[in-house]
């Protein structure tokens, strides 16, 4: 598979041009993404699905805080964790070796890359969990399961005398953490 043509197939459309908008700051709205990647309007969740993507296609990240944005109002959300948790992850091959794709609880496809890395973000206990780069300051973190996979897919490599275990994809080699 071309790796070129993948990457465009992976493109995401469905984004509003928010990039494009310079709203007023209308304040708070009661809006929170929890740890799971669930939505909640005043402490409800949100049950309907394609409301939850209209959210998503027009949510931002900018310095450390969270806004939906429309070409008139930019109001503040809370999120606990990451806006998004990939639930899903694909293995291919294509012309420049493996290809990881990695779906998040959205549906949206990412192929794993350098416009899209994959990083480790230390929780409060100290542990270290992989998480992915995406669009617009947005992270998604990688669900329990998925992280598994990712063990299984990666392979030890020594990095200045120490054995790590790093994955690959599209060309890139991303550390999943320290063996000893």
């Amino acid at each position: 598979m071309d790796l070129k043509q993948l990457q465009l197939s992976l493109q995401q459309p469905h984004l509003a041009p928010v990039e494009l908008w310079d709203p007023a700051f209308c304040g708070d709205i009661p809006i929170r993404i929890d740890r799971h990647g669930d939505w909640y309007y005043l402490d409800s969740k949100i049950q309907r699905p394609q409301l939850v993507q209209l959210f998503a296609s027009v949510l931002t990240r900018q310095q450390q805080e969270y806004f939906l944005l429309t070409p008139v109002e930019k109001v503040r959300i809370q999120v606990e964790d990451a806006a998004f948790v990939i639930v899903a992850i694909e293995q291919q091959r294509s012309d420049a070796g493996p290809v990881l794709i990695a779906t998040t609880n959205l549906s949206e496809q990412v192929l794993i890359d350098t416009e899209y890395p994959l990083f480790l973000q230390a929780q409060p206990d100290g542990q270290l969990l992989p998480y992915l780069q995406l669009w617009r300051g947005l992270t998604a973190k990688f669900s329990r399961a998925v992280y598994y996979q990712l063990v299984d897919l990666a392979f030890p490599v020594q990095v200045d005398g120490k054995n790590r275990l790093q994955i690959s994809s599209a060309g890139v080699h991303f550390e999943l953490g320290t063996l000893d």
